[in-house]
């Protein structure tokens, strides 16, 4: 006797004549479709975007950067001219810089009475302060007016990803033309070290911060101090990494079988769970008539 292969059909076959369609069967089958369909445009949506992954550690992700996290800075100052105002950088290292002017530029605002500085520079991944004053002035005045509106301060590289909220501009926009013109103001910055890595390994480093700031007066024995803005910062040693990912292949025909396979054995049970139901109640009904 030959072998025979159809032997191991599990999926054995009904002849037509032995089925029996209904209205209900239909109905039922009619939904099933409409629901696989819905379910699987889901799950292809879900597929091809791609979703942000964070994570926390403690480490320097740039390690390439010499040690050095890029600054740039946007302020107003609309009540002091140009000539006075200056940038000056100190940090731990030592550094003590005075009047920085490399890629920087004032811009006259108000008839000259004003002044706009625009700059870029680097800082030490030390704590340390940047502050704006007349304290590189070749004449000091004698009431500087202190007042302003920072437009920008970011650290590192710009990250323009929509799903990516963060405060890498959290200073933007701050407003103090009503406050004392004769105060100095403290920002207080912790700088977050981030990294965005996209779907190509690709990695950008940028820096978040958290601000706190305060407005004072300063007094010494000789009189009332100069006033200035100063931008005292500290790094986190915790890293934020973004991590941009897509679903695997894999995952996704395992999901479109689970669905397919679940919702036509979901529909087979209700529907032979009416089917039954439909005849016993016949059944019922001719044994009531006879």
């Amino acid at each position: 006797m030959p072998f025979d292969v159809r032997r191991f059909d599990i999926y054995r076959k009904v002849p037509k004549d032995l089925t029996q369609p209904t209205y209900t069967g239909a109905f039922i089958s009619i939904l099933c479709c409409v629901f696989i369909l819905f379910l699987f445009l889901s799950e292809l949506t879900g597929f091809i975007a791609t979703e942000i992954v964070n994570e926390l550690y403690v480490d320097d992700p740039d390690k390439d950067s010499g040690g050095k996290i890029d600054v740039s800075l946007n302020i107003s100052l609309p009540h002091l001219h140009c000539d006075l105002v200056g940038l000056d950088i100190q940090d731990e290292m030592g550094r003590h810089e005075v009047g920085h002017i490399d890629n920087s530029m004032k811009i006259p605002l108000n008839q000259g009475d004003g002044c706009r500085f625009e700059g870029e520079f680097t800082i030490n991944k030390v704590p340390g302060n940047f502050h704006v004053s007349t304290h590189s002035a070749t004449a000091q005045p004698q009431n500087p007016d202190m007042t302003h509106t920072i437009h920008k301060l970011a650290f590192g590289e710009k990250l323009q990803v929509q799903k990516v909220q963060g405060a890498f501009n959290a200073l933007g926009g701050a407003d103090r033309l009503s406050s004392n013109p004769l105060a100095s103001h403290d920002y207080i910055l912790k700088i977050v070290p981030t990294v965005y890595e996209d779907l190509s390994g690709r990695q950008r480093f940028s820096y978040q911060y958290t601000v706190a700031n305060k407005e004072y007066v300063a007094y010494s024995h000789t009189g009332r101090i100069i006033p200035a803005i100063w931008f005292r910062y500290d790094l986190s040693p915790i890293t934020v990494k973004y991590t941009e990912r897509r679903q695997p292949f894999y995952r996704f025909i395992t999901t479109i079988c689970a669905i397919v396979g679940g919702t036509f054995t979901v529909a087979g049970i209700i529907d032979s769970c009416i089917f039954t139901a439909s005849e016993a109640w016949k059944k019922i009904q001719i044994g009531k008539m006879s």
